[in-house]
């Protein structure tokens, strides 16, 4: 039986070909499954149709990865994780942390999937990430891993600062009350004699 295919088969015929299969296989799978149409005139037509748009909507989507591509291209972000000796990071850094990182850093929503990474990232340090946008659309980004243990270190030497700082408008405090409650004796001592 002649075919025209409307999608894509694996190993058997691409979308738009003309193809002869058995009977069977045509009636049972390909044309219930809206793989395929019987071939006529008719069916050519619906299928050059298919095509043109399909193509049209591939233009468009190109376009729109190259734009997205230049967004990308020497992008650079900064991740924080906590790490521990010899620079080595509690956990790891994956796809979908640059993919959020991206996000939030240069408002560019990029498919977890499309950033690769050979295996997740785990020591400080920059990287060179390659995004797959496309067969040929590949943006590359600079990703530079923090220790979040740095920062921590700062933020609890300026906590301690605040502290010493507190207990020492307190002292002061004390001393002034203390100064102020011997003055109150020392008139009262005065005002009765």
């Amino acid at each position: 039986m002649k075919v025209v295919f409307l999608e894509d088969v694996p190993r058997v015929a691409e979308a738009g070909q003309m193809k002869e299969v058995a009977d069977g296989y045509a009636r049972n799978y390909l044309i219930p499954k809206k793989l395929a149409i019987l071939a006529d005139a008719r069916a050519m037509h619906l299928v050059e149709s298919q095509l043109k748009k399909k193509a049209r909507l591939q233009a468009e989507t190109e376009a729109e990865m190259k734009e997205l591509a230049k967004q990308l291209e020497g992008q650079e972000i900064a991740l924080k994780a906590r790490a521990g000796a010899e620079d080595r990071l509690y956990g790891s850094i994956t796809n979908a942390d640059i993919a959020e990182e991206l996000n939030k850093s240069a408002g560019v929503v990029v498919d977890k999937r499309k950033i690769e990474l050979d295996e997740p990232i785990r020591e400080v340090g920059s990287y060179e990430i390659v995004i797959r946008l496309t067969k040929d659309i590949v943006p590359k980004i600079k990703l530079t891993v923090i220790e979040e243990e740095a920062e921590k270190k700062e933020k609890k030497a300026e906590k301690k600062e605040k502290a010493e700082k507190a207990v020492k408008v307190k002292k002061v405090k004390k001393t002034v009350k203390t100064k102020a409650k011997k003055a109150e004796k020392t008139e009262e001592k005065e005002e009765a004699t």
